[in-house]
């Protein structure tokens, strides 16, 4: 139970707050068809003994997010089916300022004039509710021994919490450990310290969550138990008191105004906005489309980005695991294509990475034979989509392991399905 707590909280803390996006849901046919490919790859897999080692869990699950990664960008390329020239065609949002309003286009009309615009100006960013406790010297106790509890509820639910002083520990401790129990109750708060000029130290309580709903006048409430030790605890602690209240953005669409609980929010279902900071009423951040030769060099470019993500994470893991197998089964993907791939300005470099060269992209892309450039990227595309569907079924084919035995060779095996998923961290709700 202890390893995959590790692997899960690992999964929590580096990719909990990823975006999901519509290519991570599927199909029946879809399931059934990574389903069968588990089968297959399990029925004549020998027997390994995998070292128990937090480096393994971390990898499967790092390798497992890169290939969804490479498969979701792949997926978004192939929903056009107006042919192949079409393929890295699609429409790419822009940002007058992106230190302002970050933006990406969301919607399925391709057939919108890339003329289409429209201002947005940032008023005020949405604010998470922040509790900040009383100032404690760390090395001192201002806590009686014993038992405490509190309560923190949210709009969803309430979550008792129960912390023990013992006669050895100072403020520091106590506060540390009131942390990483909020941070690892899923309450949808943040707890760390806060840090004063005199060097003392406060736990800090932020929400996940911004704005307030009308009605709403807090998005977290903390209150001590009725015993009266942990009322006094509470005093001591101070973090039943809000710092900051909670607040929705508040900006302008076309002059017209508008608020939202968050700082990212849709417009018309087709652009998704994310507010950085607030603009200039004098130049409001226009959005609009990127010119058609400016989206195919983008969209390009993020296919190689995952690719070349995955490479840099083959790199991390060189010295624990079978990392340059896993190198040498990507990269020779993108060997068959290296003399074409040259002429578009996409250059395989020494380290296994791509570099893209976007004014002769731009030229390939752009040219009288421009077809061929997107045959050749289409095909590119198709095995780099069978390597990294490939690899997540399994992952730990590239894990440093010991081989136990091998299954006997043309005789039927028994197939053992999910044996990957032991290992690999394997999410149900994204994976299976």
């Amino acid at each position: 139970m202890a390893a995959i707590d590790s692997a899960y909280h690992y999964y929590l803390s580096t990719y909990g707050t990823s975006k999901v996006s519509r290519y991570d849901t599927h199909k029946k046919s879809q399931l059934r068809a990574v389903y069968n490919q588990i089968v297959k790859t399990n029925k004549d897999t020998p027997l390994y003994k995998i070292p128990d080692s937090t480096d393994v869990k971390k990898f499967a699950i790092d390798l497992k997010e890169h290939t969804r990664s490479i498969q979701n960008v792949i997926a978004a390329l192939s929903d056009n089916d107006e042919g192949i020239e079409n393929v890295f065609n699609k429409k790419v949002a822009k940002s007058s300022d992106e230190s302002s309003v970050n933006v990406t286009y969301i919607g399925e009309d391709q057939s919108l004039d890339n003329s289409l615009h429209f201002d947005v100006e940032v008023k005020q960013l949405a604010a998470p509710q922040i509790n900040v406790g009383k100032f404690l010297y760390p090395d001192e106790c201002d806590f009686k021994t014993g038992t405490y509890t509190f309560d923190i509820s949210t709009d969803l639910s309430s979550y008792e919490f129960q912390y023990t002083v013992s006669r050895n520990d100072d403020n520091q401790h106590i506060l540390e450990k009131l942390a990483r129990l909020v941070n690892s109750s899923g309450a949808g708060i943040h707890a760390d310290l806060a840090k004063n000029a005199s060097n003392k130290i406060a736990l800090r309580l932020t929400s996940s969550q911004t704005g307030l709903a009308d009605g709403q006048s807090y998005l977290f409430e903390v209150t001590p138990s009725s015993d009266h030790a942990s009322a006094k605890a509470m005093q001591t602690l101070g973090i039943d008191c809000v710092t900051q209240t909670a607040s929705n953005s508040s900006f302008l669409l076309n002059g017209t105004e508008h608020a939202s609980l968050s700082n990212t929010f849709t417009v018309n279902n087709a652009f998704e906005l994310t507010l950085n900071k607030p603009s200039s009423q004098a130049n409001p951040v226009q959005i609009g489309f990127k010119t058609t030769a400016d989206s195919i060099v983008d969209n390009v470019q993020s296919l190689v980005n995952v690719y070349n993500n995955l490479i840099q994470l083959s790199y991390r893991y060189d010295s624990t695991q079978e990392a340059d197998k896993l190198r040498r089964d990507f990269t020779q993907v993108v060997k068959p294509y290296y003399n074409e791939f040259e002429s578009y300005g996409l250059k395989l470099s020494d380290d296994g990475a791509i570099k893209v060269d976007t004014h002769l992209l731009t030229d390939a892309v752009t040219s009288t034979d421009a077809k061929e450039c997107f045959a050749t990227l289409n095909k590119f595309k198709n095995d780099l989509g069978t390597t990294a569907g490939t690899v997540s079924v399994d992952p730990l084919n590239y894990a440093s392991k010991t081989m136990i035995t091998y299954k006997k060779p043309g005789h039927k095996n028994f197939s053992c399905p999910y044996l990957t998923s032991v290992y690999s961290g394997m999410m149900l709700d994204r994976y299976c």
